[in-house]
């Protein structure tokens, strides 16, 4: 029985081992079965998704184009200062160590102003005959050409030669004075000496923005020199049968027009009665503007009218730019005080061409040694100064506060412009 129980227990053991055998011949591995199955992703539910809310924009405000500025109307300015009154110790003033002069300190303060204007007159008192003839003084002058050098450059652009010193140094003196501005400056206009009837048949016209403005130069007198006998047109003279006929071409050609007279009496301060004729005169023929010179001090400034409703204005005197004069004496040094106008011109409503705005800058002529010599305007002057101006050893009574009175006396004004 036990021999039966082992065979039994063999067969058992061996029939185990069989199936262990097939079981692993077949390839099965535990959970095989689980590579035949789909994985499906077990992934959260997705989350609906919240719109995002845009702002809602603000109106765009549509730009205003930008508004073209109105451009300003046009205008003309226009600057004059008084005589040019070159006596012995204002040129040596101007010597230089060669032999040479040179004139731009006499300019050097006021220069500026000068320069700014459109239109630059000055009145040039004696005339330029160039040292080949012999610089002198009062009372028969002869003035180097440096001088008109030094007024270009100054940023003078009208040179007036009408005066009562026009004929000093004679035919030859006037040609070389034309010959200079002719040769050296031929753009520069000089008025009232001729070398032509043609010329002195011509009206000077400056032109700018469309507005045409005359300008017409004119002496009382010659200090008793006759006119050369074959160049009668040699000076332009105050004589109102011509300048009536100047005036009436004036104002066919031109919207404006300016008269600079020499006229007037010396080192008054009021108005002389022949001023008074030809202001009526003037005033009766369309002048708009008269810069008046010679008296060698400052004159009022005022406007006149006819019963037409016409009006002028006129400046009687604007005095010395320059001079060295010798007199002595009380009044003296009123001949150190003069005057800058300035006219602004432009046109008005109706289109007519008129003043719209004027002035005269108060100038002191410092006399003094070299390039000390000079034009200040009163404004800037100093008791200082005034106190080393070299015409105190002539008139004592020279002072900033009476320079300053003079002013208010003939113009209103108490000097501080």
């Amino acid at each position: 029985m036990s021999r039966m129980t082992n065979i039994k227990k063999s067969k058992l053991w061996i029939g185990c081992m069989l199936l262990m055998l097939c079981l692993t011949g077949c390839g099965m591995k535990p959970d095989a079965h689980k590579a035949d199955e789909v994985a499906v992703p077990t992934s959260e539910p997705a989350a609906t998704p919240i719109p995002t809310v845009q702002p809602t924009p603000e109106p765009t405000a549509t730009p205003s184009p930008t508004p073209t500025p109105t451009p300003e109307p046009p205008t003309i300015s226009v600057a004059m200062v008084g005589d040019m009154l070159m006596h012995e110790r204002v040129m040596e003033s101007g010597l230089q160590e060669d032999g040479s002069y040179e004139f731009g300190h006499l300019f050097q303060h006021v220069e500026e102003r000068i320069q700014q204007a459109d239109l630059a007159l000055v009145n040039q008192e004696t005339i330029l005959g160039g040292t080949q003839m012999g610089l002198t003084g009062y009372p028969c002058f002869n003035s180097p050409y440096e001088l008109g050098t030094a007024e270009v450059e100054a940023g003078f652009d009208v040179i007036l030669h009408a005066t009562n010193h026009a004929l000093d140094k004679g035919k030859k003196g006037a040609m070389n004075c034309m010959n200079f501005w002719e040769e050296q400056y031929p753009d520069v206009p000089y008025l009232g000496i001729n070398e032509t009837e043609e010329q002195q048949d011509r009206i000077y016209i400056y032109e700018q923005d469309g507005m045409k403005l005359a300008i017409l130069n004119y002496t009382y007198g010659t200090n008793g020199i006759s006119t050369p006998a074959d160049m009668p047109y040699l000076v332009n003279y105050l004589e109102k049968e011509q300048v009536v006929e100047d005036l009436q071409l004036a104002n066919e050609l031109a919207d404006f027009t300016i008269v600079c007279p020499h006229w007037g009496k010396e080192y008054y301060l009021g108005v002389s009665a022949e001023q008074k004729r030809w202001t009526k005169i003037f005033l009766e023929n369309g002048v708009d503007l008269v810069l008046g010179t010679h008296p060698h001090v400052i004159e009022p400034v005022e406007w006149v009218e006819d019963e037409a409703g016409n009006r002028m204005l006129v400046y009687y005197s604007l005095g010395n730019f320059v001079n060295g004069t010798s007199g002595t004496g009380e009044g003296v040094m009123n001949r150190c005080v003069g005057g800058l106008a300035e006219v602004q011109i432009g046109r008005d409503e109706t289109g007519q061409v008129v003043i719209q705005e004027y002035d005269c800058i108060p100038l002191v002529c410092h006399i003094a040694e070299g390039e000390a010599y000079t034009v200040w305007y009163l404004k800037d002057y100093t008791e200082e100064l005034a106190s080393e101006n070299h015409i105190r050893k002539q008139d004592a009574s020279f002072s900033l506060e009476n320079c300053k009175k003079l002013i208010e006396e003939v113009w209103g004004a108490e000097g501080d412009k």
